[in-house]
């Protein structure tokens, strides 16, 4: 069995040995990093700042069986603000033509702008490399832990969510847009700049190109980047457009990756979102069951599980008895969202 929930300050070791798998700069590898992260997710879920986007909310994927932490995922109440503006490239186009010579063209283009009241943004999804293609939808259900606490508190954040997804990187793990255009304007590495720019803003208006850039004067490599996913990062662009999230024809200004959002109300599992009693029932036929997110309505600490079975009127019926062992008994009220 998984349980998800908030992370708490026993689960620090797990954390940090899910930090060495991946390079985010959302889960540092650093124990104490790490620990001040927790610390600000733990008040978050207590209690919501009067200005939220000091909110990080942090939820863990724990194998119960083990007792062992292996994946999260985070949300951030507000992403860019007038202290630490969100910074894009917006990719548009540009028509050139001479009548003298009859010739025209159509320039790609880019833009550097920036927003100091930002939208809530969804992100930090780390999976243990050991757990992946699990029949249980690990990821997905690390994914849509965040739409069902939002749909339960939609106050606690901004109507519109924002993602950012990685672009593909070359052979040797570098940003082929950052080679070109931010290498040298900024004179550092990729990842350097990145962890750089989660404290300090003000370098990047300072020395990124803040007039046009035209596409056709970087190398093809970069430009093939531009508002694409790297291979990995495919089956979350499919999962975010088939739950009503779409490309903003904005991108990362370090990297190119895209930029994808939705409003909160139009998120699919937002709009499914139930109240049902849970049922046991011993006789449930494989082909009607189907994978659903659930919480308890009562409680005070957030918790939620998937669960197999059936909508039957106000009801969700499953033959998982295992499940009263986390306290979800016959005739629970649950809130409940598609998987």
């Amino acid at each position: 069995m998984f349980n998800l929930r908030p992370a708490k300050l026993s689960d620090i070791e797990d954390l940090f040995a899910l930090s060495q798998h991946y390079v985010f700069i959302s889960l540092p590898s650093d124990k104490e990093l790490i620990t001040k992260k927790v610390k600000s997710s733990i008040s978050a879920f207590k209690k919501a700042s009067k200005d939220i986007s000091e909110d990080t909310y942090i939820f863990v994927l724990e194998d119960l069986s083990k007792s062992k932490v292996i994946g999260c995922s985070m949300i951030h109440a507000q992403h860019g603000t007038e202290d630490e503006p969100h910074f894009f490239l917006t990719v548009s186009q540009e028509n050139k033509f001479s009548e003298s010579i009859n010739t025209g063209f159509i320039h790609g283009t880019l833009k550097l702008g920036y927003d100091t009241d930002g939208p809530t943004e969804i992100g930090g999804l780390i999976l243990d490399p050991n757990y992946r293609n699990n029949t249980h939808k690990l990821g997905k259900q690390l994914s849509f832990v965040r739409f069902l606490y939002m749909a339960l508190n939609k106050k606690r954040f901004k109507e519109m969510i924002h993602s950012e997804l990685m672009p593909p990187f070359d052979k040797d793990g570098r940003s082929p847009l950052w080679e070109a255009i931010g290498r040298r304007f900024l004179n550092m590495e990729y990842h350097d700049a990145d962890l750089l720019s989660r404290s300090n803003k003000e370098f990047i208006l300072s020395l990124y190109p803040s007039d046009t850039i035209y596409e056709t004067l970087l190398p093809l490599e970069a430009r093939n980047a531009i508002g694409k996913v790297g291979q990995d990062t495919q089956p979350v662009k499919r999962m975010l457009e088939s739950i009503g999230f779409k490309y903003t024809k904005e991108v990362d200004p370090f990297d190119g990756g895209p930029h994808y959002r939705a409003k909160l109300g139009e998120i699919k599992p937002v709009q499914e979102l139930k109240e049902l009693e849970l049922s046991f029932e011993q006789d449930i036929k494989k082909d009607d069951a189907l994978n659903y997110l659930v919480c308890p309505t009562e409680g005070d600490v957030f918790n939620a599980i998937k669960i197999t079975g059936k909508i039957k009127g106000a009801k969700l019926l499953t033959s998982m008895k295992e499940l009263e062992n986390l306290n979800f008994t016959n005739k629970t009220k649950v809130n409940v969202i598609p998987l």
